[in-house]
């Protein structure tokens, strides 16, 4: 079984993100996870508490909430839980992937934009985690993948062929080309990836991580997966 756990919001992108879930599965039994995030209440009174902890949606975020059930009800291998989670910690983050069995996180590019300190500290948790986090990307995400741009990290000894061996055992995709990793200075070569992206007709980049330090930040850096719209699978260096 590979089940997959999307945190949002329930903006119009968790759809598509439902929607490469299913794809992802390849007819395979799936649970997809809906992870909904909220500060845990601040106060001491049970009622009181008790009564701000119910999740109230808007029209727009029930209207998103019933296509996505629609969509995995006309499936016969997958199905879908609606997971409210109050207050994130790396513990808990780690049980929460356990406890379902979660293969890939599905980070929807709405997610990723919310000024909330939770949602962001949630995104940055997600990096911590040895489970594969695919950041979806600007544009309508596509239900498959075929063709990769590896982005090497320099400071790390990890070969290409490592990291196709993993994916072709996980996913159905291929690296075609790879670049070095220009983050310090990443607009410079901006041209040069487009390029390459251009003529190897690339729809997914993927990059390898290692846990870093949480940090909060006022203001979100601009990252690959914003700089050109792709979805950018991540994969965590020690399962590589």
């Amino acid at each position: 079984m590979k089940n997959f756990l999307i945190p949002t919001t329930l903006k119009e992108d968790t759809i598509g993100a439902v929607k490469l879930a299913i794809y992802q599965a390849k007819e395979t039994d799936c649970e997809i996870i809906l992870m909904m995030l909220s500060e845990i209440p601040d106060t001491y009174s049970t009622s009181n508490f008790l009564r701000t902890m119910r999740v109230s949606l808007t029209n727009t975020q029930e209207e998103v909430l019933e296509i996505c059930r629609h969509i995995v009800g006309n499936t016969g291998n997958c199905k879908i839980k609606i997971h409210n989670q109050y207050g994130i910690s790396s513990p808990i983050f780690k049980r929460i992937i356990n406890t379902f069995s979660v293969k890939l996180i599905i980070l929807p590019h709405s997610y990723k934009q919310e000024t909330k300190r939770i949602h962001d500290h949630l995104v940055q948790l997600a990096g911590n985690q040895r489970c594969p986090i695919l950041h979806l990307g600007t544009e309508p995400s596509k239900d498959d993948f075929n063709k990769a741009l590896y982005i090497e990290n320099a400071q790390q000894n990890i070969h290409v062929k490592d990291v196709q061996q993993f994916i072709s055992e996980n996913f159905s995709f291929e690296i075609v080309s790879q670049t070095k990793n220009f983050d310090d200075n990443i607009e410079e070569f901006a041209p040069h990836l487009n390029e390459v992206i251009s003529k190897n007709h690339i729809d997914l980049l993927v990059q390898t991580r290692k846990a870093e330090k949480i940090k909060f930040k006022k203001t979100k850096n601009e990252t690959i997966n914003d700089l050109f719209g792709l979805p950018v699978l991540s994969l965590y260096e020690e399962l590589v």
